[in-house]
């Protein structure tokens, strides 16, 4: 090894690339680290932590709108973006300081600046400086997609949209993702006037329709403009300040803010792939094998840069397989199948498993177990919002394939219920637990 600068060199301290050097240097191995903006990836400073936390702020305002019925009196109640803004930004710094202090801790060397392949063992820091490793692992992330229309530069991208200045009174998203949804519930809730735009007539594709089906009405009843089977085609800046959106079937929308959340690629442009011999795949994906190895042999890819599950915990296990494989004599890979997931929208969206759609194409029996029901939480709401579960269960084995929900704390539920998924439990299994009453968890025991 004493012929590299290096054992590893991991480009990017995200949560995959931090796992993986962390590990590969318990393992004894001599260790850096370059990323060009913050420690902590996309995640830390700009994903779903800061915006898990205003969501939780965008939750209390909806249960601040029935505190009556709960025997509070509550005078005039004030939101202030900026200091939620500047509470959460504080956290992402915290954080930051952390993930900077684990690698220190565990002995990494870190570089505040971009590096870029100059072969297949070689990168190049932006100081000038030339480094050699016997691996490289690259762990760059995601990016934002912008489409292309005239006044695409006066938008934003949930990239910037943590560091408004002020709260937009009148915000267009644009997309069907998970990022779209939860950011138009997130400032509908904090009191904007939000609109959803679509290029199609169904949101959170992904996802078992029978239950996303649920959320545009509720979306609706709660004050949002969904207008879908829509794209924007113009942007421009009105006198005044504000902006104009023109929409493809003829609207016109007048918006303080437009938030693009249309998807993300690979964040793989000027890395210099090619000097090691790699081609990029769809999206600017980097192409790996199971166990995270690219096309060639020492260079290695973890996380939403290789576009396979663009999950946070997904890159944490990927890196730190890669570092069992190169350094502690345990080759293994990441187990893709069966990996929950949860949208954070109002009310939130839950997955595990296959969708009944997914079922109907592998098995040739499935069987449909649902439970439609009002939580007791939303008793004390004038919105008669219910909440939906639903059980995809293979009918010649009887083991569920699939869980999937809608409705308050569903992302708390399913990670206990994907356990059991995973395990390869049956409906019978289920059946026979005991329930805790009164809860929502309780319908996933309680199923017909």
């Amino acid at each position: 090894m004493a012929e590299y600068d290096y054992d590893l060199f991991t480009i990017g301290a995200g949560s995959g690339g931090v796992r993986a050097s962390r590990i590969a240097a318990s393992y004894g191995a001599k260790v850096a680290v370059a990323e060009e903006y913050r420690f902590g990836g996309t995640c830390v400073i700009r994903g779903c932590v800061p915006k898990k936390m205003l969501v939780y702020a965008s939750i209390f305002a909806e249960q601040l709108s029935h505190a009556t019925t709960k025997g509070w009196t509550i005078g005039d109640a004030i939101f202030d973006w900026a200091t939620l803004r500047d509470f959460v930004n504080s956290d992402v710094d915290r954080l930051e300081g952390l993930y900077g202090d684990t690698l220190g801790n565990a002995g990494v060397e870190r570089f505040n600046e971009r590096a870029v392949f100059t072969g297949p063992n070689s990168v190049k820091l932006a100081s000038g400086r030339e480094i050699s490793a016997r691996y490289v692992l690259v762990a760059t992330g995601s990016w934002p997609v912008m489409p292309e229309f005239p006044g695409n530069d006066l938008c934003i991208t949930s990239n910037e949209i943590f560091h408004l200045p002020q709260q937009p009174k009148r915000l267009v998203v644009m997309g069907g993702g998970y990022i779209a949804v939860e950011f138009a519930g997130i400032f509908n809730a904090l009191g904007s006037k939000v609109t959803l735009v679509n290029r199609s007539e169904t949101i959170l594709r992904t996802y078992e329709q029978g239950v996303v089906e649920r959320l545009p009405p509720i979306m609706q009843a709660r004050g949002m403009d969904l207008q879908m089977n829509a794209q924007i085609t113009k942007v421009e800046k009105a006198d005044e300040g504000s902006l104009v959106v023109s929409l493809s079937n003829g609207a016109r929308i007048d918006a303080d803010q437009v938030l693009i959340a249309t998807g993300r690629s690979a964040n793989t442009a000027g890395l210099g792939l090619e000097a090691a011999g790699i081609s990029l795949g769809h999206n600017g994906a980097i192409p790996v094998n199971a166990y995270s190895k690219t096309s060639c042999d020492s260079i290695y890819a973890v996380g939403d840069v290789t576009d396979r599950v663009q999950l946070t915990p997904v890159a944490i296990r990927e890196g730190h397989a890669v570092a069992d494989t190169l350094f502690g004599d345990n080759p293994r890979h990441v187990d893709h199948s069966m990996i929950a997931s949860a949208v954070f929208s109002q009310p939130s969206i839950a997955a595990v498993g296959l969708t009944e759609e997914q079922a109907r194409r592998e098995f040739d029996d499935v069987k449909i177990y649902t439970s439609d029901f009002r939580p007791m939480g939303n008793i004390f709401s004038p919105r008669m919002e219910r909440g939906f579960y639903k059980m995809v269960v293979d009918g010649d084995s009887d083991r569920v394939l699939g869980i999937h929900m809608i409705g308050p704390d569903s992302a708390e539920i399913i990670q206990a219920a994907a356990v059991a998924v995973k395990a390869g439990l049956t409906k019978a299994d289920f059946d026979a637990t005991v329930a805790i009453h009164p809860t929502m968890a309780e319908e996933l025991v309680l199923l017909k």
